[in-house]
């Protein structure tokens, strides 16, 4: 089990729109001693022209740009690692999109924790912020790439009922390092 004086270490937190990764991530770095909440999707935000967005029919294009934003956050992350910190990663990573990004990160060890609430619960959740996340996709659709399509890696968590420190808690009880 990861100890509160662990560093030099990865968390990986993904899962769907609404699942609960910034709030997750957030409150988890704060539990670590020296850590970085590293955003995935700030690296979108950086472009300023020519972003091609991601759509259910997604362009090769916006593939190009998600597995670009990708390999940036593990480069980050494994700065952060390199520097003492442990670096918690944050963002949708769904598929085959999951080991190609897996694969970037070089710092072991490595925690891969998928958020997997109910689509009822992320339904909820999404109602109740004050931004919409999901535009041309539906709550289903997402849940359904990440349950069909993402591959068993890591620690899976239904924290549909779990409060975010117990989801934290969870985390911290329950994830290994990823073998690689």
């Amino acid at each position: 089990m990861p100890g509160p004086d662990e560093s030099s270490a990865v968390y990986l937190i993904t899962g769907i729109q609404a699942a609960g990764k910034s709030t997750v991530a957030q409150v988890l770095a704060e539990r670590l001693p020296r850590s970085a909440h590293v955003r995935g999707d700030v690296f979108r935000r950086f472009l300023v022209s020519g972003r091609a967005d991601m759509t259910p029919d997604p362009s090769p294009e916006a593939l190009e740009q998600l597995r670009l934003r990708h390999r940036l956050a593990a480069e980050v992350a494994d700065s952060y690692a390199a520097a003492g910190f442990t670096a918690v990663v944050q963002d949708v990573v769904l598929g085959d999109l999951l080991p190609y990004l897996i694969g970037r990160i070089r710092t072991d060890p490595l925690y891969v924790v998928v958020l997997a609430p109910s689509p009822d619960a992320v339904a909820r959740r999404e109602a109740a912020r004050p931004k919409d996340a999901y535009g041309a996709f539906t709550v289903n659709d997402l849940d359904s790439a990440l349950r069909t399509e993402t591959p068993p890696l890591g620690l899976w968590l239904d924290s549909s009922d779990l409060t975010v420190g117990e989801t934290v808690d969870a985390i911290l009880a329950n994830a290994r390092p990823l073998a690689r």
